[in-house]
């Protein structure tokens, strides 16, 4: 008797997400740890200059601003620019410049045309730094006093222009935390951040830490040469990359850390601005993908119900693998393991946040970003 097409399917479908997910899983190992590097530095430290954008982060600013003030690094400036705030952050960054030399504010009253506001807000910062290093960081993030001295250390020993970190997430319900999760795993399965030392095709940025030598920022005419970037932190290190400039990836465990979102409703709407840039804004590569999810990560749950015998045992088979590995990752973040009841179907509820934000860019011909309107057609000339 000839076997169903569901099982061929099925089998497909657990040898090709027991490839990625091990990839994954082995990839992950190979990452080092910031925390392993040691906090010291020579006689004459480099000068960094740490760079914050802000627009309306009246709640983050502040917290943020302390913890890098606290930084146990002897030669550093922080400079933070306020993007045309409506809300308090304008006075609370002028009110801690007057107790805090090393924090400069810089005002920013007008986004001129052909510019992403906090692509130009970073461009602005930079321009006047004096660093030796650039530290390239956003208005939420939190950062443990060692944080800095250990990545400059690490640069420095290694010869390193770039160094991102993968940093903690600070996430508080169950489903916010199985969606970061889903996330990070289909993140890391694409850009495999494990190889961007090695490989001249791989490469990484991450707004919350990119730090970046001076000289190869101007080389590459830093945010001057990627205005309209959505993704502006992996554009940036992609040009760094392309450039030829050498470029590692951390994770940043226990010493750098935010709450990206504080809900999953704050993820659904938060990502609606960006998430179409993904797919450089374009539907052929949002089918695609999808095409890919629906098969690699639904269809196994689906094929527990309509399907029987060994193409059942299949499918629960690809089920558990993905299971064993979210496991593996909630036991490093320290999440527990509660959130795996989610398991079934963050990622239907995935393919909604693309699905709604691409959607939305398209029907609107553009999308709107913190109070501004830019148009699809703009975005995509200067997607790459």
């Amino acid at each position: 008797m000839a076997l169903d097409p569901t099982f061929w399917l099925s089998l497909a479908v657990l040898i090709v997400t027991a490839i990625v997910l091990t990839d994954v899983a082995l990839g992950a190992r190979k990452i080092g740890q910031l925390a392993d590097i040691l906090p010291v530095l020579g006689p004459n430290p480099p000068k960094v200059s740490v760079i914050v954008p802000a627009l309306n982060e009246a709640d983050t600013i502040e917290p943020a601003l302390r913890s890098l003030l606290a930084l146990h690094y002897p030669n550093f400036e922080i400079i933070a620019i306020d993007d045309r705030s409506t809300d308090a952050t304008p006075a609370i960054l002028d009110r801690m410049a007057g107790d805090y030399p090393q924090l400069r504010v810089l005002h920013i009253t007008e986004l001129p045309a052909g510019w992403l506001g906090k692509n130009h807000a970073l461009s602005c910062g930079a321009a006047i730094a004096g660093g030796d290093y650039l530290l390239f960081t956003d208005a939420d993030v939190v950062f443990e006093p060692s944080a800095l001295t250990r990545a400059v250390n690490y640069c420095e020993q290694h010869g390193v222009d770039h160094l991102t970190l993968l940093f903690d997430v600070v996430v508080k319900t169950q489903l916010l935390r199985m969606l970061v999760l889903s996330f990070s795993v289909n993140f890391m399965a694409r850009f495999k951040p494990w190889k961007v030392a090695t490989s001249p095709r791989h490469f990484l940025g991450a707004g919350g830490f990119n730090l970046v030598r001076a000289g190869a920022y101007r080389a590459i005419r830093g945010h001057g040469a990627i205005p309209l970037a959505v993704l502006d932190d992996m554009m940036l290190g992609k040009r760094i990359k392309t450039a030829g400039f050498r470029q590692h990836v951390l994770f940043g465990r226990d010493l750098v850390g935010v709450e990206w979102y504080r809900s999953a409703s704050d993820m659904i709407n938060g990502m609606q601005k960006n998430i179409f840039a993904a797919f450089d804004f374009q539907l052929g590569q949002l089918i695609a993908v999808t095409v890919a999810m629906l098969l690699l990560r639904v269809w196994p749950w689906i094929g527990l119900i309509v399907t029987e015998g060994a193409t059942r045992w299949i499918n629960a088979a690809t089920a558990m693998t993905s299971l064993l590995l979210f496991a593996g990752r909630l036991h490093i973040a320290g999440w527990g393991y509660r959130c795996l009841i989610f398991t079934p179907f963050v990622s239907l509820l995935e393919l909604a946040i693309w699905w709604r934000g691409s959607l939305t860019a398209l029907l609107r011909g553009g999308i709107d970003w913190r109070g501004t309107r830019y148009a699809l057609d703009e975005l995509r000339r200067h997607q790459n």
